[in-house]
């Protein structure tokens, strides 16, 4: 019986982690990334982005990324700019719901379809304490073949098996301590 609060503890710690971690990182264009042969009007049509999710976009150096107003996406304005990545790599926090803007920072290459419009969903009461800052592409390592960039099914549907690993793999400690 002096065991109990110690089991309810532990349980309580285990869904503490698994109601907290609901945030999905997305990879932009999935294999192809942020690309012009990428078509990422259908990628993001199937998608549905919270506040504290993530886009990752994965590009060759010689490009860039713009996160714009409507009104700039729609021209494909790239002058006009709320803030520019470059690097390769870059991730960004959805930190507030609503509509959010990429563009190519290559004119020819937004006009040809290179944008993305994210609608943001407030099902969260706020965005994770500390959501990463957008990171450049000396923050994160370059894939060297366009094959092996993961997908974002690989982070958003991890599947029941992974939560079940992840409830032992937290229960294990708790029994050991006791």
């Amino acid at each position: 019986m002096a065991k109990l609060p110690q089991i309810l503890a532990c349980i309580l710690v285990v869904l503490g982690f698994a109601l907290t971690s609901s945030a999905s990182i997305y990879t932009v264009g999935d294999t192809s990334g942020w690309d012009t042969s990428t078509d990422l009007k259908s990628w993001s049509s199937d998608k549905k982005f919270n506040v504290g999710d993530v886009l990752w976009f994965q590009y060759s150096s010689s490009n860039s990324v713009c996160q714009v107003t409507k009104e700039s996406f729609d021209a494909c304005n790239t002058a006009k700019v709320i803030e520019t990545y470059t690097g390769g790599n870059t991730t960004v926090t959805l930190t507030k719901p609503g509509d959010w803007y990429f563009v190519s920072g290559n004119k020819l290459y937004c006009l040809g379809g290179m944008k993305l419009m994210a609608e943001v969903e407030n099902n969260q009461d706020y965005a994770p304490i500390g959501a990463p800052e957008a990171a450049t592409g000396s923050d994160l390592p370059n894939p060297s073949t366009k094959g092996n960039i993961p997908t974002s099914d690989a982070f958003i549907h991890a599947g029941p098996n992974a939560f079940v690993l992840a409830i032992f793999g937290l229960l294990l400690p708790c029994y050991i301590w006791m």
